[in-house]
């Protein structure tokens, strides 16, 4: 009787292990495109991601990525599943004001167009400058182009290079323009900046700052002068200095950096996110600050960097910045979205996409970066 009962209980749980199996093997596709582990499988820097309510499909858009003399795009209806759409926009073409260095670009779809702000080196270079970086802006009738610029000449001239083009949408109709202006040949007077000629480490210390101003409604210029809204610490005391500066005082670059950022309304609260350190450094990371108007002043979060290397915490990411967000399809959810390097991907920068959230007090947290499996709860229209 005992041997009965004992391979009765055998017979159900292979029956009962079967069943697991065979349900498995024929999981609907959706419910494995749920899970997802970093990095994607997409190479690219500066990462940009839109949502196109025609094709409820996400696009990104980055530096890199295959691309030559232009961008190319990727589409994903969830965020993890990534197809590469092919270059979308060529530069360097005969008349173009744009010649080389393309960089981070960022589309945004207006009265049914798409319009592509990048950067680029500008073609007109009479002092012949290392650095030429100017913005520029390409129109295209879908999300995966092609892209034609709508002038021969850059947006805007401030009379230094710029680069990193973002830019917020108010309700009411305005529109303004973040960019950032590049350390190249932007010498800057500062605690860490005597203290590394002191320690004869640098004689001088360049800084990238980041400023805002209003986009005429055509995308032909903008309308008034630029407002300086971020800069590097200035006192060595600065709770933002030390995070701020890694790319000095690790003796990697003379060099601070304010880049990559990315602005946005929560409630009454505008938040700007930026990135600081060497975008080719371990060092690069994320913070944010906050204003009640587009044009500042913005204030550094004191919970500053928000996403940085994981490296002396037991984890192999290094080189986190220039980040976008993404929402789900609901606007429930939100997400970091930004490139890394891990000890796999090397030099290459590869892209990361973490849950990130606002906390009740007002606090931006990003739950990242993670290299482990996690579910990615996507609400399917």
């Amino acid at each position: 009787m005992l041997k009965r009962t004992v391979f009765f209980v055998l017979g159900i749980a292979l029956f009962l292990t079967g069943i697991s199996l065979l349900a498995r093997q024929f999981l609907p596709e959706e419910t494995e495109a749920a899970m997802y582990q970093n990095p994607l499988k997409v190479k690219f820097g500066d990462p940009y991601v839109m949502y196109d309510e025609t094709s409820k499909q996400y696009y990104m858009y980055g530096t890199g990525g295959g691309a030559k003399a232009g961008f190319a795009t990727y589409s994903s209806p969830d965020l993890v599943n990534w197809k590469n759409e092919g270059q979308v926009f060529y530069g360097n073409t005969p008349g173009s004001w744009d010649v080389k260095n393309f960089w981070a670009p960022e589309v945004y779809r207006v009265k049914d167009k798409y319009y592509m702000f990048y950067s680029a080196d500008w073609r007109h270079n009479p002092t012949n400058e290392l650095e030429n970086f100017r913005i520029g802006v390409a129109v295209a009738d879908k999300p995966t182009g092609p892209f034609k610029n709508i002038s021969d000449k850059p947006l805007f001239d401030p009379g230094y290079p710029i680069i990193d083009a973002n830019v917020y949408f108010e309700p009411g109709g305005k529109m303004y323009l973040y960019y950032s202006r590049c350390c190249y040949k932007h010498p800057v007077e500062s605690e860490v900046a005597a203290w590394a000629k002191k320690t004869n480490l640098f004689d001088e210390i360049e800084e990238s700052w980041i400023y805002g101003v209003e986009l005429k409604p055509d995308f032909s210029g903008v309308t008034g002068e630029p407002v300086l809204l971020l800069r590097p610490p200035v006192k060595m005391n600065d709770a933002q200095a030390e995070w701020e500066s890694r790319s000095v005082t690790s003796k990697e670059v003379n060099r601070r950096w304010t880049e990559g950022s990315y602005t946005f309304k929560h409630g009454d609260t505008y938040y700007m996110m930026y990135s600081a350190n060497h975008f080719g450094g371990e060092n690069y990371a994320v913070g944010y600050a906050t204003s009640k108007h587009p044009l500042g002043p913005f204030l550094k979060a004191n919970n500053n960097p928000v996403l940085e290397k994981n490296t002396d915490k037991g984890g192999d990411v290094t080189g986190t910045g220039h980040n976008s967000i993404a929402y789900s399809p609901d606007g429930k959810q939100l997400y970091c979205v930004y490139h890394g390097r891990t000890k796999a991907t090397g030099k290459e920068r590869v892209v990361f996409i973490d849950k990130m959230k606002i906390q009740a007090d007002g606090k931006l947290v990003v739950e990242g970066p993670s290299t482990t499996p996690k579910v990615l709860p996507l609400v399917k229209n």
